[in-house]
């Protein structure tokens, strides 16, 4: 039987040493604030045994980790007209990008860059009463905890800085994919992203998916098939431009987020989330990548 707290301990204890943590991203002036040197990890089985190291119960702006939610949920609402509105290809190109949406006809090339997530994000307000609070009441059902919430601050510093989602968000609309007012749109998009959890809360809301769609509380959020293609999605786009190099080194269906988060998972068996808030020149958490590389090295428990 692998003994995971002992490999999580071995892990926690290499990486607080390595001295290159990246550099924590700046251009959302909120995350700026927050200490380069917080690092934790949290893994739950497919049993529900739960393993932490360090830093693993302090929440964070988990970002672009919440472009998975929201297309589980836009999934769950408007089912497969999902992929009429996004595609499925990895970009190779940065997450906000803007190029390739023109040249293809306002199709983002899939829902995790910032283009498509902008796309799922107007289908969600399309089809949620109260789009906030229903995706907030969503995430918090799948997690099992009503503590988790917007941090607001983080919310407003991407509205006034967002001047490159407000270029997509335009141009999406100019190809008429996207169906409500910009602004609407975008006020949901940046709570969406300023979701605030620590390792243990994302491990815990991811579970589903590793759990072939049940939750922890057994409640059936969807199909077999949906989950397929989402985890999918996650290993071929899930770390924009360097999801090869995840596949390579990890080699785990995955999302990563500018918090400084990663969460992974192997299907039928566990979900790992780590944080650490210093990122490397794709934008992905540099010392995140390092843990879960040696972690499936050091278990034998990946994909491939």
């Amino acid at each position: 039987m692998t003994d995971f707290q002992a490999i999580l301990n071995s892990i926690y204890t290499k990486i607080i040493k390595v001295k290159d943590k990246g550099t924590v991203a700046s251009y959302i002036p909120e995350l700026a604030h927050v200490d380069i040197n917080n690092f934790g990890m949290h893994l739950q089985t497919i049993h529900g045994d739960t393993f932490s190291v360090g830093a693993s119960s302090t929440p964070f702006s988990i970002q672009s980790m919440s472009k998975v939610l929201a297309l589980s949920k836009a999934i769950e609402l408007v089912g497969e007209t999902v992929w009429q509105r996004v595609d499925v290809e990895p970009s190779g190109h940065p997450f906000n990008q803007l190029a390739l949406l023109e040249v293809e006809s306002g199709i983002p090339r899939n829902p995790f860059i910032n283009s498509g997530a902008i796309v799922i994000a107007d289908i969600l307000v399309s089809n949620l009463k109260n789009p906030k609070e229903d995706f907030l009441n969503y995430v918090r059902a799948l997690a099992g905890d009503a503590t988790i919430n917007y941090n607001t601050d983080v919310a407003y510093s991407e509205k006034i800085t967002g001047f490159k989602n407000y270029a997509a968000a335009n141009l999406l609309k100019s190809f008429n994919n996207l169906k409500n007012p910009v602004d609407d749109v975008l006020d949901f998009y940046f709570h969406q992203c300023a979701l605030a959890l620590s390792c243990s809360q994302i491990t815990n809301a991811f579970f589903f998916l590793a759990n072939r769609g049940r939750c922890a509380k057994d409640h059936q959020y969807l199909t077999l098939p949906q989950v397929k293609r989402i985890n999918a999605l996650m290993l071929t786009c899930g770390f924009y431009d360097e999801a090869g190099e995840f596949a390579f080194e990890v080699g785990l269906p995955g999302k990563s987020g500018v918090g400084g988060g990663i969460v992974a998972l192997l299907p039928n068996n566990y979900v790992i989330t780590t944080w650490a808030p210093g990122l490397n020149k794709k934008g992905n958490s540099k010392l995140g990548m390092l843990a879960l590389e040696q972690f499936t090295t050091d278990t034998n428990k990946s994909v491939f």
